[in-house]
């Protein structure tokens, strides 16, 4: 998993120093973790799969360890069943 320091949005560069709200496209079962900048958000691949919540866990896990905060301080606000979320961050 590669860490995004070089991520700029809103003229900052890291959401979670701004404590902003991100928009994330989320894809499934991929092969690999891993988190790509997309538009004006993000594209996270998950191995986990969209069941079962466990691809919204996977997801919290992985932007915690992204953006270097505790998994508690990242919350999905709108998306929750679908691959386009919001997250809180």
């Amino acid at each position: 998993m590669e860490r995004g320091s070089s991520l700029e949005f809103q003229g900052c560069s890291r959401v979670a120093d701004m404590g902003g709200i991100v928009k994330v496209r989320v894809i499934p079962k991929a092969a690999k973790n891993k988190v790509e900048k997309f538009d004006d958000g993000l594209k996270v691949r998950l191995t986990a799969p969209a069941a079962e919540g466990k691809a919204n866990k996977a997801l919290i896990k992985i932007l915690a360890a992204h953006f270097g905060v505790k998994k508690s301080q990242i919350k999905i606000i709108s998306g929750k069943k679908s691959r386009n979320k919001l997250v809180k961050i």
